[in-house]
């Protein structure tokens, strides 16, 4: 499958007269090609971008299979130009290549002429205050845990799961992880709501879980490309100890976590069942 990793938005540069230039990077794959090209703010409309497709299509490039966008502002546009070429475009955090390459060229910037100075950080996005979770949605309780990486994929494979999502960049093999490592996790139980609850999680496109320090302390599921949801709060000293416990793991496992969500504790039936990953 080929991708384009997508993005487009202003960046510290101006024109001469002071116009802000926006600046379109197109990082293809397989290939790790990245295309650059800027335009003053004025121009910045989904028929350039669409222009800067034909420059790429003239060269030789094909159009890819989907296309990857990370950044809220620019996936409108994006998604206006890429529908006379008929590409889908999937909005997602998880674009490595695209963000590497950002952070490449900000390095850029202050060499370059009508560099404006101004604060930039090229892949940070606002993060707005977490939402309250429907409480028709809330599981009957809650507990972190973990597993050995060794076993973390087995375990939920070719089992009767309605919803099970494990890429394969995310899973303990691909980023070397040692099959020992404790790969940290939240359950969920749901009882009667269970599936309900699943549905919803992956209808929202979830992307990492954080345990929170307070008062009050939280849970905070990140979905989607900038959403952020209440899954729970707490206060007593024994789940804090399980909370910064649950973090350090994260940061022994690159960030790697699951959530499994399941009707009850006896082992035999879930809903549903996610790798997660700090980014």
């Amino acid at each position: 499958m080929s991708i384009w990793e997508i993005d487009f938005y202003h960046r510290p540069l101006q024109t001469e007269a002071g116009v802000p230039l926006w600046e379109l990077v197109i990082c293809t794959i397989p290939g790790d090609r990245c295309y650059t090209a800027t335009c003053p703010q004025p121009e910045a409309t989904p028929t350039w971008i669409q222009s800067q497709f034909q420059v790429l299509f003239t060269d030789g490039q094909t159009p890819p299979d989907r296309v990857h966008v990370f950044r809220p502002q620019a996936l409108s546009l994006v998604e206006l130009a890429c529908q006379a070429l008929a590409l889908p475009v999937y909005a997602t955090r998880r674009t490595p290549t695209l963000k590497q390459a950002l952070v490449e060229l900000a390095q850029q910037y202050p060499t370059r002429s009508h560099y404006t100075g101004a604060p930039y950080n090229p892949i940070k996005l606002d993060q707005p205050p977490p939402m309250p979770l429907d409480t028709s949605l809330l599981g009957n309780q809650w507990q972190f845990a973990a597993l050995p990486a060794g076993e973390l994929v087995e375990a939920f494979t070719g089992r009767m799961i309605p919803i099970v999502e494990m890429p394969p960049e995310l899973q303990p093999l691909h980023l070397g992880l040692a099959s020992s490592t404790p790969i940290p996790g939240v359950i969920i139980e749901g009882g009667r709501q269970s599936m309900r609850l699943a549905t919803w999680i992956q209808q929202a496109q979830p992307v990492a879980l954080t345990a929170i320090p307070g008062p009050p302390h939280g849970l905070i599921l990140d979905a989607g490309l900038s959403d952020r949801w209440i899954i729970a709060t707490f206060d007593d000293p024994a789940v804090l100890t399980a909370a910064t416990t649950y973090e350090h793991r994260k940061q022994a496992s690159q960030g790697l976590h699951f959530l499994l969500i399941q009707p009850d504790n006896s082992g035999m039936t879930y809903s549903g069942f996610w790798l997660l990953q700090t980014l």
